[in-house]
């Protein structure tokens, strides 16, 4: 049997969503307001095809370069080969959300 090297190959799990949360996202999570240099993590709604960005980029955190109606721009470094890249990609609101990676500095600062 030939294997298969598609756009979504082997994202069975990665892309499943939660027990019992099936469906779209509620409003309140479109509602969110985005400014840039916010920090935000992508995980990837498989509801929501529009605006999806590849699996690698899945679960990682980056920073908020531009807001756009239809998409959010999100820069995030990426290792290739021997260096790490800056790769910006434009992402629909429903596959990113605010980032808690920086609560525990700022919280050792007060």
């Amino acid at each position: 049997m030939p294997h298969s090297f598609g756009y979504r190959a082997r994202t069975r799990h990665l892309f499943a969503r939660p027990n019992k949360k099936h469906g779209l996202q509620t409003p309140s999570k479109a509602m969110t307001v985005y400014h840039m240099g916010d920090l935000v993590d992508i995980v990837t709604d498989g509801a929501v095809h529009k605006g999806m960005p590849y699996k690698v980029y899945h679960g990682k955190t980056g920073r908020i370069f531009s807001v756009c109606p239809r998409g959010i721009g999100v820069e995030i470094n990426k290792r290739v080969r021997h260096r790490i890249m800056k790769k910006r990609l434009y992402i629909r609101h429903e596959h990113i959300r605010k980032s808690n990676c920086r609560e525990a500095f700022l919280r050792r600062l007060k």
